[in-house]
């Protein structure tokens, strides 16, 4: 693998440098236009006028934010890679697209898709048949069971389970620890056991 660069000198960046060192992945710089200091971690932190500097690294975006990752994903022009830590157990027939991140101790099983841009994040599973949408987030230690389909920038709290054969609308919430026996629409906030719709997030 060629040396990356991560676009977010954040904690999440932070994270993720955890995840490429796993596998031995250069990092050679972080691209961030307001960094609180020229060093994160012993690398250097440079302003994305200095991208073309970096025109042979392949790119991942550290940033946690759903939204703020899909629109960096259409300015940056470099090529994306991806990052899976070499403690997660991921199924020969699952497919992972570019830009996403798979945490430590995550199980990604049997045709499982996942999108891009997406993160896995600490201990998830994606049980077997699971669709997930482009810059989608599963929270540490979710459990998404089989055949679930989430779509585009849904967000998945930590602790939270969705049984199986249920779909999840694009840019949806779904609260920490909350239980997902029903389908859930679109930009729909959902909490709770038995999940419940208590807003949107286009209100």
């Amino acid at each position: 693998m060629s040396n990356i660069c991560l676009f977010g000198a954040s904690g999440h960046g932070k994270v993720v440098k955890d995840v490429a060192a796993s596998t031995n992945t250069v990092i050679d710089a972080f691209i961030d236009d307001h960094p609180k200091s020229e060093f994160l971690q012993g690398i250097p932190v440079v302003s994305s006028s200095k991208i073309a500097t970096y025109a042979g690294n392949k790119f991942l975006i550290s940033i946690g934010n759903n939204s703020v990752r899909k629109v960096l994903s259409q300015k940056i022009k470099n090529d994306f890679t991806r990052l899976i830590h070499k403690t997660a157990t991921i199924s020969p027939s699952a497919k992972i697209a570019e830009g996403t991140v798979i945490m430590n101790g995550t199980n990604i099983n049997a045709d499982a898709n996942i999108g891009k841009h997406v993160i896995i994040n600490t201990a998830a599973i994606i049980e077997h048949d699971c669709h997930i949408g482009d810059f989608v987030h599963i929270s540490p230690n979710a459990t998404i069971t089989g055949n679930v389909t989430i779509g585009e920038g849904t967000h998945i709290g930590a602790g939270a389970i969705v049984i199986p054969n249920i779909k999840i609308g694009k840019w949806a919430t779904i609260g920490a620890g909350a239980v997902i026996i029903n389908d859930v629409p679109d930009d729909a906030v959902v909490v709770g056991n038995p999940g419940k719709i208590k807003k949107y997030n286009n209100e």
